[in-house]
């Protein structure tokens, strides 16, 4: 049965060469704080940027005007987007 991708746990393994685990573990003691803790923080401040920069759409403030107005007045659909509509799943 596969493994589900979050389950309960706290814990989590990896594994890591030798120098790559020192390496961790000097600037963990640097930071004054444990491996574990220092791993943590660390992805934590990773995923929270990759994520940040999956959410986040940025345009000139000339595209953004642009945007703002087709939002207000979108054009009228042509001969293309009906034609692309028409192929959509129904259930959609």
């Amino acid at each position: 049965m596969a493994r589900a991708a979050l389950d309960d746990t706290d814990r989590m393994n990896i594994r890591v060469k030798p120098e790559v685990k020192a390496r961790l573990m000097r600037a963990a003691a640097l930071r004054h704080t444990d491996l574990t803790s220092f791993v943590t923080q660390t992805a934590l401040r990773e995923a929270e940027a990759v994520i940040a920069e999956a959410d986040v759409v940025k345009t000139s403030g000339r595209d953004f005007a642009r945007i703002l107005q087709l939002l207000d007045n979108p054009p009228k659909p042509n001969a293309r987007l009906r034609a692309a509509a028409a192929v959509l799943p129904k259930d959609l």
